[in-house]
């Protein structure tokens, strides 16, 4: 990761850690990169935040001073763009988003125009530029005149041809089925009720009234016991909760159970497995992932691949080694041969399809995968890698792992963005979750490097 750009974009607090210059020099570089060959094309997506439209105007100045043309979707999903960028021939992508940040946050992704996140190489050189514009520097790049000055196009509908492809995926009518739908009061507001309708659903909408300061607010994929409680109290046969951008989905069955990825992952890779579409037969996860999908898959005989975290690198994985199903336990999954990127309105379809395909309840198709209890503690060090690789800790790990045996897992990895060691511990009971992260929180501190448990 670099200084600016983490592994899901550029992201602060609007006009703190991003501000409109940020994002009016990222466009600047933008323009000027991809047009020097020729005129650039440059498609904008953006969510419901209030700062979305003066970072979107921000980007659009940036963009058209360097001579490139600025195609605006207006709101829509994260996937969108992704999807336009790579199927309408642009340079690249950008969507203002701060995914399931609360509404003072925003970022910035960046968008190749294989619909895939932007490569090191042009993050590398926006950084540069950034920094040299704070030096003084902005004027390093040439500025369009004349008839090379940019100019920024209405391309709603884009946004309507994106809606178009989602609804071609679907295999067969839900029609009969009730499906509700928490929009996070951000991306998906004007989008996911219209798809399922025309999928022939009985559809229940929450959380689709955006105001700009309400999105992810007690709602959507990290708030999902509301949907839960409106899958009960009307009961529906599904609900889907998407986050602010809506590159993610969680689901909740019919009997009110959460759904979280790795349920997905094996539903959705069962069922392609038993199609003959899984390909070679693996699925990309990531070391978050519950050791109790693992023994599901091993049940199966499906194989499966474990990754950093962060969709990125399910996708680099996917891509380098020929898989078509992947994702995180926090809901982003990735379709392989439907799309290069994380998309919670495609997962919510593809989950339809098994439902119906299967004629079987969600509760059903993913009974298998019984979840074993978790616990996550984030501990502030006085070095992250002195403190992984300090003797007192690495015994306390090795202790807590003979005492788990198979039935259980200690993850201790570092934060990418603070002095914060992540100490995870998987095991049969809470209790024993407790008493494994404790057991190596204890090393830590008597090894003199622990400042304190967050």
């Amino acid at each position: 990761m670099g200084k600016y750009f983490g592994t899901d974009g550029f992201r602060g607090e609007a006009n703190v850690g991003l501000t409109v210059m940020h994002a009016f020099e990222i466009g600047r570089y933008l323009g000027w990169y991809y047009g020097k060959e020729h005129k650039a094309r440059v498609v904008i997506g953006k969510d419901t935040r209030r700062s979305s439209y003066m970072l979107e105007s921000a980007l659009c100045a940036g963009l058209t001073a360097s001579g490139a043309d600025a195609y605006l979707l207006h709101v829509t999903t994260t996937p969108s763009v992704s999807y336009i960028a790579r199927s309408d021939d642009f340079d690249c992508g950008i969507m203002i988003s701060a995914s399931h940040n609360p509404y003072y946050d925003n970022g910035i992704k960046l968008i190749n125009s294989a619909g895939e996140k932007m490569g090191d190489d042009v993050l590398d050189g926006i950084e540069e530029y950034i920094d040299k514009a704070a030096a003084g520097e902005r004027d390093c790049l040439p500025y369009a005149t004349g008839e090379k000055i940019g100019r920024t196009v209405d391309y709603s509908a884009g946004r309507n041809r994106y809606i178009g492809y989602l609804i071609s995926l679907a295999t067969r009518s839900y029609k009969g089925k009730k499906v509700g739908l928490d929009c996070a009061n951000g991306s998906t507001w004007m989008m996911a009720k219209s798809v399922f309708d025309a999928l022939g659903a009985d559809t229940y909408v929450i959380n689709n009234d955006p105001d700009g300061v309400n999105i992810n607010v007690n709602c959507g994929s990290t708030h999902i016991e509301q949907m839960q409680k409106f899958v009960m109290e009307n009961g529906l046969d599904v609900g889907f909760a998407f986050d602010g951008d809506a590159d993610r989905c969680l689901a909740v069955d019919d009997k009110g159970n959460v759904i979280t990825g790795d349920h997905i992952l094996y539903v959705c890779g069962k069922y392609m497995r038993d199609c003959g579409v899984l390909g070679n037969k693996k699925i990309v996860t990531t070391v978050m992932s519950n050791i109790g999908l693992y023994k599901a898959l091993d049940a199966l005989g499906i194989g499966y691949e474990k990754t950093a975290v962060g969709d990125k690198y399910v996708a680099e994985n996917m891509r380098a080694n020929g898989h078509i199903l992947g994702g995180e336990q926090s809901g982003h999954i990735i379709f392989g041969s439907l799309a290069n990127s994380g998309d919670g309105l495609l997962t919510a379809i593809k989950i339809m399809e098994v439902m119906c395909e299967s004629k079987q309840p969600l509760s059903v198709l993913a009974s298998p995968v019984v979840m074993y209890p978790q616990l996550l503690k984030n501990v502030v060090v006085t070095d992250k890698d002195e403190t992984l690789n300090c003797p007192e800790v690495l015994a306390a790990v090795a202790e807590a792992e003979a005492e788990l045996g198979t039935e259980g897992r200690i993850l201790l990895r570092k934060s990418g963005t603070e002095p914060v060691l992540r100490v995870m511990a998987e095991a049969q009971s809470h209790e024993k979750c407790a008493e494994c992260v404790d057991h190596i929180i204890d090393a830590m501190r008597r090894s003199g490097r622990l400042i304190k448990v967050k």
